[in-house]
């Protein structure tokens, strides 16, 4: 790992999701902005990871990169052993429709569907048909058993949190990738959602990430990676709410 603080010995493991020298720059010349210098991680699997720092730290460039959804100035990140770097567009969806899941901040669900059919949208697209019993227990974890038939409209913002979360679960997927998740929900949906999302890596063994601002939310987490001036300045793992908030802080007056 790259500018890890306190790091004596590296034990090499192997990680679902591997980056190695990850360079962003956005723009040229004097206006150039330098997102990433030259970032190396690798997600554990079976672990929820969440990524923190202040405004403007890359934390969303990083996660954005990793998830395929932005291509590195250079560098390189493996997914489950392939390169997606130089894959083309057609080879890359692909690849994210198999191995990767998205939780957004604003849900991102489609207003004409059910929540049956939001959840089920992955595999509709990939021609695929649900596990009915891993469907079904899918949905009563998240809360969903009775309100399968509405439109999101006609639900809560944690009900349409939920319904993105069972979505983004819904195909075992490799990795999940989370962009702030309860950015846009109150502090009690917020803690019903964080709950959720930990007992999926718990109960199904689910590989997350999580890019979030909310010392709460970190505070789930089984590793906390901290991001400044687009490097990973510290990495630690389970962590209180007060030892996070006060890394923060450090990183704020630096």
């Amino acid at each position: 790992m790259v500018g890890l603080e306190g790091t004596t010995d590296v034990v090499e493991t192997q990680g679902v999701v591997e980056a190695q020298g990850i360079v962003r720059v956005y723009g040229e010349g004097e206006t150039a902005v330098h997102a990433l210098h030259g970032v190396d991680v690798s997600i554990e699997p079976g672990q929820l990871t969440a990524v923190m720092g202040p405004s403007g730290s890359g934390k969303s460039t990083l996660m954005h990169i990793l998830a395929g959804l932005d291509r590195p100035t250079s560098g390189s990140v493996r997914i489950d052993g392939t390169e997606i770097t130089t894959l083309g567009d057609d080879a890359l969806t692909k690849l994210r429709r198999k191995h990767i899941g998205f939780i957004f901040q604003f849900f991102n669900l489609l207003p004409m569907l059910s929540a049956r059919d939001n959840v089920l949208l992955p595999l509709t697209i990939a021609g695929e048909k649900p596990d009915p019993q891993y469907f079904a227990d899918l949905i009563q974890r998240v809360g969903l058993s009775d309100r399968l038939h509405h439109r999101p409209a006609e639900l809560s913002g944690g009900q349409q949190q939920r319904v993105a979360i069972a979505r983004a679960l819904v195909s075992r997927p490799t990795v999940v990738f989370a962009d702030e998740p309860t950015g846009n929900l109150d502090s009690r949906t917020s803690g019903e959602i964080l709950t959720l999302m930990r007992s999926s890596v718990e109960d199904y063994g689910q590989t997350t990430v999580m890019v979030t601002h909310d010392a709460r939310a970190a505070a789930m987490a089984d590793r906390v990676l901290y991001l400044d001036d687009g490097e990973i300045v510290k990495e630690t793992g389970p962590s209180s709410q007060h030892e996070i908030l006060q890394m923060i802080d450090t990183l704020d007056v630096q």
